[in-house]
């Protein structure tokens, strides 16, 4: 199965062109987007690649991409891209979660807590199960939580397990029980390895219901809200 895996979450992001089955992955070509670029560069990129080993867009049979939490500007260039590619190919989307992608990168067999800095003394934070024997990754729940609530969360789990990449989070629960992964942000490539595996279960999202994971209230909303008070 010929796939395009996106990724437009963060700071940086990248497209992939893979190709896979149950029993093997291979990418076939990987690109850096920088941010601030997404917009301009993405489609581009695409075609490029795609240019370079000889495919066109009618090649891909499904598409992967990062759906949240992240940029709002940039989770919403992403997904509006794969929207439309998918729309006019009439291809399958499978979304991933970057918390999940970051839980996956985990060494552990059992519950994990991935966490990622949301900025303003908050955490992005997924609560999942692992088993690296199944290769599979079980969502139990995704939240926006102060920074006071993960370390609860974590002073309340026996034996917890915390999978970041970012510093600032390893920091913050450096002095708990808490067993600490600092591994590398997840990028195109994994999340095109983890939506192949969704793809080929059939676990595919429709075109009109593709929304982004934002899990963080948006500045408008906030300040809404202060302002009714």
């Amino acid at each position: 199965m010929f796939i395009l895996g996106i990724d437009t979450t963060g700071k940086s992001g990248g497209v992939t062109l893979a190709q896979g089955d149950d029993a093997a992955f291979r990418v076939i070509a990987s690109a850096p987007i920088s941010g601030g670029t997404f917009s301009a560069q993405l489609v581009p990129t695409v075609a490029e690649m795609l240019g370079n080993y000889g495919f066109s867009a009618r090649d891909i049979a499904g598409f992967a991409v990062a759906s949240g939490p992240g940029s709002f500007t940039g989770l919403r260039i992403g997904l509006s891209a794969v929207k439309g590619l998918a729309e006019v190919l009439h291809k399958p989307i499978a979304t991933v979660s970057v918390l999940e992608a970051l839980a996956s990168r985990s060494e552990a067999r059992g519950p994990v807590v991935a966490a990622l800095d949301a900025g303003r003394a908050e955490a992005f934070v997924g609560l999942y199960v692992v088993d690296p024997e199944r290769k599979s990754v079980t969502c139990l729940d995704e939240s926006l939580r102060s920074n006071a609530e993960l370390l609860e969360h974590i002073e309340s789990t026996p034996q917890p397990i915390l999978v970041t990449s970012d510093e600032s989070v390893a920091q913050l629960v450096s002095a708990t029980r808490a067993v600490v992964e600092l591994v590398a942000r997840p990028d195109s490539e994994l999340i095109a390895r983890l939506g192949l595996r969704k793809l080929l279960r059939g676990e595919t999202v429709a075109v009109e219901a593709l929304d982004a994971n934002y899990l963080r209230r948006s500045d408008a909303e906030i300040f809404s809200k202060g302002a009714r008070r």
